[in-house]
């Protein structure tokens, strides 16, 4: 089979020759025409079939010849240089690179062009005198690399980036190193006349160099402390915030008497461990947005027909009631309206779940988030885009509520017994040498309250943590925040949206059912298919024999019915069982089929089932045998018995759910005490995903859409969906394994302090070398079972 030379697609449908070359369509012939033009060929010698094939863009980017929106969309302008980014979904190799930073060599207009491979963008600077922005998306647009602009484009915010965490681990680890430094003579006791002299000044210098570790860098460990307390609760930053306290107050009392040159060095350090901990859990995937509503997926403009007739483009939000609007073949309609002219086949897959686009005639009343997939319509505005059914959701107080601040982590159900414990050893120690020497009691118990300071206790988490979320996001399972692994490994029940969650966009399996049909009935049928664009119209043809296409002498289409065709003496109807009236025997309303009769008599049916993703039943088997498992689905009953065999007994499912169905749903089963994921894919799940205790977006293409969530899973990861289950839960083992290992360094150092022999120099051993061993612990252990669980 020959594949196109630039996009690398089968050439099946059609084979044009350009160049010496074989490509696929015109347009790719175009792109590669453009680039061979402008010395750019070396495109092709960077990735084999690096290219995308461009789409149709007549009239989709009229909107870019209004001020207002450019001005929006624009991160610089000075009246003659402008600067812009856009998203590019398409960018995957370094060809794309490559061509996409080579753009000025296309146009003049372009001064530079910089792709962040990560986040799938490209910055560009251009001229406005020299080329417009409508040309240079044009121009992107023709190359097969269109830019995604949304209406979140339109008040996207300059991202505020919060450096204080690296400034605080700055100055903790420059404190640090110098504390250490000043520290050595004390630790090894060298009577040397100048280093007695300048003592005082190197302990004084110890206290400098502590002081803004304690008021700026560990300030937080402070802040959280007492909110805790306020609370009510014991939380880990209590017994750290107690440790930190105790050590510098212990060791500015200590130079102050000159008892000795105090733990500062203990202290610098503890600090400096703590916040490389919570650095290393702050990994997060800045390039991928977990907070998406519908404004990412909406149009940033529409055209409007004006008072006097003519046709303009506005911003989505400019829209007002009563307001006509123009929608065009593939486009999204962003508000309620009535149908007045034209026959709209609207998709709603996205928005309701339903797999088959449905029509509407005038009339009828269009939902917001459909998609238009026939020809022109014209509507009449209802509803504003902000009052619309669809963003209605949107004003559900789940999508306000904080997650994390509902959830108890394994480390802070831990600490509230470790607070309690340390201090009644402490007040033990301290009456014991009350009795027998009062002159220790001090001592004792602020060594035991700086000793048993939980330091490798709070980096076990954040190190194990993060060390997952890194193991999950090479595994292309992204999460929004670290904690989200713990919550993982206490779901009861996992929930799964159907169409686009179980399904896959991509495919699609169709069965005959019926009489064969003859050579002539499907030469027929191919030629009549071929005229027709509707969806499953499309779908039937591309499995078909196409070497055989006749020319029609009749042919008409008659919308939400189906289609009458005539060659020669031969007739043919497609459509529905309405339409082609098949004996009662042959009608069925649960699966989406297209019914076929020949000069009149009924011959069969072509039944349309969607293709579920690789490893479904197995994924259903392993998490069967701890969890519940549960469909809800926006769709029709059509394939119940169809998952009925692959799921577990006693599964639940449901069909025919609207997304507030899916919210409430959810709550019913929290409100048993049930923890619940929810996994989905569309507008209609983003309720149901915002309220479950892990909300799961599957996405073909992870940087375009996907709605409100907690992770995100690249669809061709589905299989693995057990699998990371099981590493969340060894996580928590390990958690658990290293709280053991930090234990049992305790209780070697509570030894030292509750006898009241614990030095500068044991606990300048002690407490480093047990963070080191359990971060060392962690990263070794998390490595070892993501080889073994998701790269078996």
């Amino acid at each position: 089979m020959t594949h196109c030379y630039h996009c690398g697609d089968s050439c099946e449908r059609q084979e044009l020759h350009y160049d010496d070359k074989s490509f696929c369509c015109q347009g790719c012939i175009t792109v590669y025409d453009i680039l061979d033009k402008n010395n750019l060929n070396y495109y092709y010698e960077l990735e084999k079939n690096p290219g995308i094939s461009p789409v149709e863009i007549a009239g989709k980017y009229d909107f870019l010849d209004n001020n207002s929106i450019i001005g929006k969309l624009l991160e610089f302008d000075d009246g003659r240089t402008q600067i812009i980014s856009f998203l590019i979904p398409s960018i995957h190799c370094s060809s794309c690179i490559w061509v996409l930073e080579n753009l000025q060599k296309l146009n003049k207009g372009i001064r530079t062009s910089q792709v962040d491979f990560p986040k799938k963008t490209v910055r560009i600077t251009f001229v406005s005198g020299e080329i417009t922005l409508k040309d240079l998306v044009i121009l992107l647009a023709k190359l097969g690399y269109e830019p995604y602009i949304s209406m979140e484009n339109m008040d996207k915010k300059k991202p505020r980036i919060n450096r204080t965490l690296i400034y605080q681990l700055g100055i903790a680890g420059f404190a640090f190193g110098n504390v250490m430094f000043l520290s050595f003579p004390e630790y090894f006791q060298v009577q040397e006349f100048w280093l007695d002299r300048f003592s005082p000044l190197f302990r004084w210098l110890m206290f400098a160099f502590s002081v803004p570790v304690v008021f700026y860098s560990a300030k937080d460990y402070f802040i959280s402390a007492f909110k805790g307390l306020r609370s009510h609760i014991l939380n880990i930053d209590v017994p750290i915030a107690l440790g930190i306290s105790v050590l510098f107050v212990r060791s500015t009392l200590d130079i102050i008497m000159n008892w000795g040159t105090g733990f500062f060095d203990s202290l610098t350090g503890l600090v400096f461990f703590l916040l490389v901990g919570k650095y290393f859990q702050q990994k997060t995937y800045a390039y991928l947005s977990f907070e998406r509503d519908y404004k990412s997926y909406f149009p940033i403009a529409i055209t409007r027909i004006s008072k006097d007739q003519k046709e303009e483009q506005v911003p989505v939000y400019e829209i007002e009631q009563g307001d006509r609007l123009i929608i065009r073949n593939k486009e999204l309609l962003p508000v309620d309206a009535i149908l007045l002219k034209g026959n709209a086949l609207i998709d709603y897959s996205f928005v309701t779940g339903e797999a088959v686009p449905v029509y509407k005639f005038s009339g009828d009343k269009l939902f917001a988030g459909g998609r238009q997939t026939g020809g022109i319509i014209e509507v009449e505005v209802i509803k504003k885009v902000e009052q619309s059914y669809l963003t209605q959701l949107w004003s559900n107080e789940v999508f306000s509520t904080n997650k994390q601040h509902l959830f108890q982590s394994l480390t802070n159900k831990i600490s509230k017994y470790f607070t309690v414990t340390i201090l009644s050893i402490a007040l033990l120690s301290g009456l014991f040498w009350m009795i027998f020497d009062l002159s220790k009691v001090f001592q004792v118990l602020t060594a035991v309250l700086i000793v048993a300071c939980p330091c490798a206790i709070a980096l076990a988490a954040p190190f194990t943590l993060g060390n997952l979320l890194r193991s999950f996001g090479k595994h292309k399972f992204y999460l929004k925040e670290s904690y989200i692994i713990e919550q993982m490994a206490q779901i009861d029940i996992v929930v799964f949206d159907k169409t686009g969650t179980l399904t896959t966009h991509e495919n699609t399996s169709i069965s005959y059912e019926g009489i064969p049909l003859s050579q002539e009935e499907l030469i027929l049928l191919t030629s009549s298919l071929r005229a027709s664009n509707h969806p499953l119209s499309r779908a039937l043809y591309d499995i078909l024999d196409k070497n055989n296409i006749a020319t029609l002498d009749s042919f008409e289409e008659l919308a939400g019915e189906g289609i009458v065709a005539r060659h020669k003496a031969q007739s043919i109807k497609i459509g529905s069982s309405a339409f082609v009236s098949p004996p009662l025997s042959a009608k069925e309303s649960n699966r989406t089929s297209v019914y076929v009769s020949s000069n009149d008599g009924y011959r069969g049916r072509f039944v349309f089932q969607n293709k579920y993703r690789d490893g479904i039943v197995d994924v259903f088997q392993q998490l069967g045998k701890d969890k519940e498992l549960i469909i809800l689905s926006g769709d029709n009953d059509s394939e119940r018995e169809k998952l009925e065999l692959v799921l577990p007994k006693d599964s639940q499912l449901l069909f025919n759910q609207k997304p507030n169905d899916k919210l409430e749903f959810i709550k019913q089963l929290q409100s048993g005490g049930k923890k619940v994921m929810m996994i989905g894919d569309g507008l209609n799940d983003a309720g149901a995903l915002a309220q479950s205790d892990m909300g799961v977006s599957i996405s073909e293409n992870v940087n375009v859409f996907s709605p409100a969530c907690d992770g995100i899973l690249d669809a061709s990861r589905f299989y693995q969906l057990a699998d990371f289950f099981k590493l969340s839960k060894q996580g928590t083992k390990i958690i658990k394994w290293s709280f053991i290992l930090s234990f049992f360094y305790n209780v070697i150092g509570l030894g030292f302090a509750v006898s009241g022999y614990l030095s500068p120099v044991v606990a300048a051993i002690l407490m480093p070398l047990s963070s080191i061993s359990v971060v060392l612990f962690t990263t070794i252990t998390t490595r070892y079972y993501e080889n073994r669980i998701l790269e078996k």
